[in-house]
This record gives structure tokens, C-alpha cells and sequence, in this order.
């Protein structure tokens, strides 16, 4: 029996909290001008959540497929308010990938954007058998008209459920680059957490106008909360354009956005970069993949001192450490390779391979303790358990702790390369590259050799017009980090590529050279 006494705070509570007052204040504006007040999002969700609760076989769990449109809002929230499981199905997936994702999560509600996917709903409601409902926003498709069924509710005040902090929320499915993608099970409790983080860590203007073009499927929508909370609006657009993101910062003076790295570098490299007003933007919130310290240093002259920087992941959302603003060091490399220091709600550990800390200055994996933890892998629990191994959650990612607690990822665990017996780590061959002015863009692999059982391979992407010798690089290496660390061969490439998410695709690199 949950215990009601001392019942933690939900997500869906800190919603329902928030769009209680001030109801006429401005929460969202959509690309078409559309504007949602706080009263009629609480309307939206109270209306929909109805109809999920009314349906014959009520849902446990649901996916969602769309690109970023205003109705995600009410949507995503509604959900959980009626207490169905919520998967985010990726907007540049396919028909067998989610097929997968549906049967492994038992998924028995599916709500598309009929726009982009009517096709695609159309092949999954044929082949998905445990598929009970299937609802379209705004139109009548295969599925029905989810919006039109909604208006037959009266909205009624939002009330959140009482949820056990253990209590599955959501299904968050990885990328799958080691095998097929697994569901990261996330709780009340963890999802609360990570939102608590954000309102006590993270770095919001005073005036939160805030920039939605990262996927509503995924880390575009992990701020809603905290925006709300703060009593700040959102402007959603369909994606990330870099021209019509750098358009709408200045339309409607943007405060804030949140940004993968690789966009930061679209926007600073983009031709038209400085015919747009961006001076209204006082914090980048960035994170999801490694920066370059060379390239966030450029970002930072070209932008200001803006970016905040979050590290976490699926498994521990958003913010395990953070590196605000005035952090960002430009004089000093390695703090700007830093990913910052641990949030109050975590407990973080370097560890060994016997599962020993390590000291200041060592390389060891960075391990997770609290309750932003979530709750392991879906049908998967010899994976959970090796994640969850000696009480900690392994995050993969391998980094050195200065004197003063910065941590400093040099690579993912499972991206060291061993070569000739000696640890290389990717990273830190990646950041001395980019320092060189003629490289825009590096990425570092192991790849197969006879003598030296991976040999040391660079991928880089010079600055357009541009030319330097390989040598020239690989002597940079060599001086800055030693004979083994410098790579084997460069190869130059007119980019690299990156996953539906916007990160570097080291699988697909190892792929083509493997």
C-alpha cells in the first residue's frame, strides 16, 4: 500500500501545480502562431486524459510518433495523468524498428501525426498485434481523431495520481548500437528527480522564452517542466533548420534553447551565422554528446559566454554533473573539456574495473548512486544487472576527476582503443585535432591491424577551402600526447556521420573501415 503521508512529488504533480495559477499567462507558441495559455493546456490534458481513461480496455501503454507540434504538449502530459506508460517512438525510425519497439514494450495505444506517418500507422495497426487504440492528432487517419474525440470531455482540474516512486512512468528506448535497442525503464521517481535537478541546478534567464527544436520525442520536451514551473513559455518548431532556429531567436527573442553539440557547430558555420540578432539568448543548455574544447572555445567568442552544459543519460537523466556558465574557462582547455562537477541529488564515484575508486588525475568509470537512477532494462535482466553491478549504476563513460571535482570524459568505455597493450582514449586524441585550424570536425576509431591489434585512425573534416597534410596532424598528436596516442592515418571526409539524434556515429565508422 503506497504510503500517502509521506508520498514524493510526481511530475505530474509540479504540472498540475503549475498551470493552476495564472491562468491566462502564455505557455506556448506553435510554428503557426498558435498560443496556449495555461488554461487551455490544463484543458487540453484534463480533456484527453479522458478520453484515454474512457476507452473500452483501458491502455497501459502507449508510443507516440510525430515530429514537434504543439499538441505533444497535452499530450505527453495526459498520459501521465491517466497513468498509461508512455514510449517515444523516433521520428526517423522504420516500420520494423518500431515494430520491435511496440511488441517489446507491449504497447496497446499508438498516437501519430498523421501529416508525416499516416503510411506508417497504417502498416503498424496491421502488423502490431497487441495494438488495442490508435489515435491521429488532428485529423481522422487510420487512426481516430484524437483532437475531435477530446472535445466531447469537460475539462475537470488536474489531479495527479498517486504515484509509488517506483512506479514505471515511461520506456525510453536506446540507440542500439550494440545490438538491438534496449527499454530503459524510468520511474516517477527518477523522471521527478531529474526535473527537481533542473530547477535547482540548471541556469534559467529570469524571462524563460524557450526554444524547442530538438525532438519532442526525446530531450526537446525534458524542460517542460521546469518552463512551466518557472512560469516561462516555449516556441516549437518542427526541427532543427539552422536558419529557421536562428530566425526565431530573433522573431521572438529567445532566452534560452537547448542544443546538441553538433547544432551548436550549425548554427557558428552557417554562411548566414551573422545576419540574425541573437543577442537576446543569455543560456544554451547543451549536452548529449562530447564538444570539442577547440570548438566550444569558438562557440563561445562567436555566442558569449551562454552555455551550460548538463551530463547524463537515459539510464540517470539529464544531469548526473552540470558546468554552468561561468565555468566555461576559455583559457584553459581542459576545464572546457570538462563536463562539471556532480548535482546534489546524485552520488558519483570513479571506479576501477574491480570496482575501486580511483584518485584525482586516474581515468575510471563514472558511477551513479540516487534517485535519479532508474530502474534497469526492460526484458533484459542480465543487462540490468551488469549495469546495476556492486550497487552502482556504470554509465560507460570513462573520465579523470581534477583536485577541485571537475570530471573530464575521455571516452566511452567501450570506445578505448587498445593498441600495442596501451589505452588510447578517443577523446583526447579528438580534442589536440581540433585545435588545428583546419579542422572543423574529427572523430577517432580503433580499427583492425595485424601488428598492433587496433591501430590509432583519424576521420576529420577540414574547414571548407582548406588543406593540411596528414602528417601535419598526426606529428600534432604525437607532440602533444605521445607516439601512441598519435594516429596511424588521417582520412578526410566532407562530414561525419551522425545518429538520428545528432551525435557523432562511431558504429558506422567502425562499420566502413572494420
Amino acid at each position: 500500500m503506497t504510503d500517502l503521508l509521506h508520498l514524493p512529488i510526481s511530475v505530474s504533480d509540479l504540472v498540475a501545480q503549475a498551470l493552476s495559477r495564472d491562468l491566462d499567462r502564455l505557455v506556448a507558441i506553435g510554428q503557426d502562431g498558435e498560443r496556449l495559455t495555461a488554461r487551455g493546456l490544463a484543458e487540453d490534458i484534463s480533456r484527453i486524459q479522458q478520453v484515454f481513461e474512457g476507452l473500452e480496455s483501458r491502455p497501459r501503454r502507449a508510443a507516440m510518433l510525430s515530429r514537434n507540434r504543439l499538441e505533444i504538449l497535452a499530450v505527453n502530459s495526459a498520459l501521465g495523468f491517466a497513468g498509461v506508460v508512455a514510449t517515444a517512438l523516433h521520428p526517423m525510425g522504420s516500420v520494423e524498428d518500431y515494430l520491435y519497439v511496440l511488441e517489446d514494450a507491449e504497447v496497446d495505444l499508438l498516437i501519430y501525426d498523421p501529416g508525416h506517418y499516416e503510411p506508417i500507422a497504417a502498416a503498424l495497426s496491421e502488423r502490431a498485434p497487441r495494438l488495442r487504440h490508435v489515435f491521429a492528432m488532428g485529423v481522422e487517419g487510420t487512426g481516430r481523431n484524437l483532437t475531435e474525440a477530446a472535445r466531447g470531455y469537460t475539462p475537470r482540474p488536474l489531479v495527479a495520481p498517486a504515484f509509488a516512486p517506483d512506479a514505471l512512468m515511461r520506456i525510453a528506448y536506446s540507440g542500439g548500437t550494440t545490438g538491438k535497442p534496449k527499454g530503459i525503464m524510468c520511474s516517477q521517481g527518477a523522471s521527478a528527480t531529474s526535473a527537481l535537478i533542473q530547477l535547482m541546478s540548471w541556469e534559467w534567464p529570469n524571462e524563460i522564452r524557450h526554444l524547442i527544436c530538438a525532438p519532442l520525442s526525446h530531450s526537446g520536451a525534458a524542460v517542460l517542466t521546469s518552463v512551466l514551473v518557472r512560469g516561462g513559455h516555449m516556441v516549437v518548431v518542427p526541427g532543427f533548420e539552422p536558419v529557421a532556429v536562428m530566425q526565431a531567436i530573433e522573431e521572438h527573442r529567445i532566452t534560452s534553447i537547448l542544443l546538441v553539440p553538433t547544432m551548436v557547430l550549425a548554427l557558428i558555420d552557417h554562411p548566414r551565422f551573422g545576419e540574425f540578432d541573437l543577442s537576446s539568448l543569455e543560456v544554451v543548455f547543451y549536452g548529449a554528446s562530447a564538444f570539442p574544447a577547440a570548438r566550444l572555445k569558438d562557440a563561445i567568442e562567436r555566442m558569449g559566454p551562454v552555455f551550460f552544459q548538463f551530463y547524463g543519460q537515459a539510464e540517470a537523466p539529464m544531469s548526473i554533473t552540470v558546468l554552468r556558465r561561468d565555468e566555461h574557462k576559455v583559457d584553459d582547455p581542459e576545464r572546457l573539456a570538462s563536463c562539471g562537477r556532480p548535482t546534489p541529488l546524485v552520488r558519483v564515484a570513479l571506479m576501477d574495473d574491480d570496482m575501486n575508486e580511483v584518485p584525482d588525475g586516474t581515468p575510471g568509470e563514472i558511477c551513479v548512486r540516487g534517485p535519479l537512477v532508474n530502474l534497469g532494462y526492460l526484458n533484459k535482466p542480465e543487462e540490468t544487472a551488469q549495469a546495476f553491478a556492486g550497487g552502482w549504476l556504470h554509465t560507460g563513460d570513462v573520465a579523470v576527476r581534477s583536485a577541485d571535482g571537475y570530471l573530464r570524459i575521455v571516452d566511452r568505455k567501450k570506445d578505448m582503443i587498445v593498441t600495442g597493450g596501451f589505452n588510447v582514449f578517443a577523446r583526447e586524441v579528438e580534442d589536440v585535432l581540433v585545435e588545428h585550424p583546419a579542422v572543423r570536425q574529427a572523430a577517432v576509431i580503433g580499427v583492425p591491424d595485424p601488428k598492433w591489434g587496433e591501430a590509432v585512425k583519424a576521420v576529420v573534416v577540414l574547414e571548407p577551402g582548406v588543406e593540411v597534410n596528414a602528417e601535419v596532424l598526426i606529428a600534432q598528436v604525437r607532440e602533444r600526447k605521445g607516439s601512441v596516442q598519435a594516429p596511424k592515418s588521417v582520412d578526410f571526409v566532407e562530414a561525419l556521420p551522425v545518429t538520428p539524434l545528432g551525435k557523432p556515429d562511431k558504429k558506422a565508422l567502425r562499420n566502413r573501415y572494420a
